[in-house]
């Protein structure tokens, strides 16, 4: 009980949070580092998983079976089927957004069910069980219940938080990217290069300014070598991306094929259309960066230089006042 009493500590708990942010921000400049390790091992997973759905659909086509479905026997499955929580916590948008983060497959679902059912509970009880049994803070049970309610909706929201961040994160690094990227492939269409061929091609060379365009775009290249309409790949991208200029660059493709447009011609006009939606919200947040900075420099900036300015003068000040009273004080010995 000592020990446990010296974890939830107010101090201790505050050091354990600086000590995660630290360990979080070194993994994140080292991940910054190490991204050729993480694009060798997303094409490598995408080219598995391409592999994968050539055996499957040979092996579909041999026992006569159509089906390619993926399936999830983990603990969290059963956990989800018995307690029916894909129809308690239904959510229509899902698989889409599942798909928008990067996680493919029915297990992520599942796994988001699961957590969206288990956070809620362990918050409620770590919560209760702090306040009650471990530092109460001097409050009554009236101003514990809405604590403990408020941890419960954080819990239950969670998940959700998570998710929208990875796919803000996702979404911006794939835009970053992606004028680049048309840039490539329309001069690998110029050059004489089939569609299939160029975006291999740039798959390969985008993927160190952006893991997540690099993976995409394989991913599209597979979809295009298996599907049936060559349609559904480019409106699979666009609905991975959930992106205006992704979804522009997809309809202008699925235009060339239908109608036989140039394909180079409207790469290049998508191609500046994105360069300028980059731009414009590169200057809308260096615009937005003053306004930002006034808490910031308030808290930190300031207090700093009025240190650097006024320490100097203070001592001085101080170190005459003690020879003042110095002289004062031998004065009248002197007498």
């Amino acid at each position: 009980m000592g020990m446990i009493e010296a974890i939830v500590e107010p101090r201790n708990l505050l050091s354990i949070g600086v000590a995660v942010l630290v360990f979080a921000t070194l993994l994140t400049l080292l991940g910054a580092m190490t991204g050729g390790v993480r694009l060798d091992k997303r094409m490598q997973a995408v080219s598995t998983r391409r592999d994968e759905l050539k055996r499957r659909s040979r092996a579909a086509i041999a026992s006569g079976q159509g089906g390619l479905r993926h399936t999830d026997d983990g603990f969290k499955k059963k956990i989800v089927d018995q307690l029916n929580l894909s129809k308690l916590l239904e959510d229509p948008k899902v698989v889409e957004q599942m798909t928008q983060a990067g996680f493919r497959g029915p297990r992520p679902v599942t796994t988001f069910y699961f957590f969206r059912f288990a956070t809620p509970i362990v918050f409620l009880l770590f919560s209760a069980f702090y306040l009650f049994f471990i530092n109460d803070f001097g409050l009554p049970s009236i101003t514990k219940l809405p604590m403990i309610m408020g941890a419960t909706v954080l819990g239950f929201y969670g998940p959700n938080v998570f998710l929208q961040n990875r796919i803000t994160k996702r979404r911006q690094s794939i835009m970053q990217g992606f004028p680049d990227a048309l840039d490539l492939l329309l001069i690998c269409v110029e050059s004489g290069t089939s569609i299939e061929s160029a975006i291999v091609k740039v798959s390969q060379e985008i993927g160190t300014s952006s893991v997540e365009l690099a993976e995409e775009l394989a991913l599209l290249s597979a979809e295009l070598s298996y599907l049936p309409e060559r349609r559904m790949a480019y409106d699979g991208l666009a609905k991975r991306t959930n992106h205006p200029g992704v979804r522009a660059v997809a309809t202008a493709m699925v235009q060339a094929e239908q109608y036989g447009t140039p394909l180079a011609s409207a790469l290049r006009t998508m191609a500046k259309e994105n360069r300028e939606l980059r731009l414009s919200a590169a200057e809308k947040k260096a615009a937005a960066l003053p306004a930002q900075l006034t808490v910031p420099m308030i808290l930190f900036f300031l207090p700093v230089l009025f240190v650097v300015i006024l320490g100097p003068a203070i001592i001085q000040i101080q170190d005459q006042m003690k020879t003042r009273d110095g002289q004062q004080a031998t004065a009248p010995e002197a007498e």
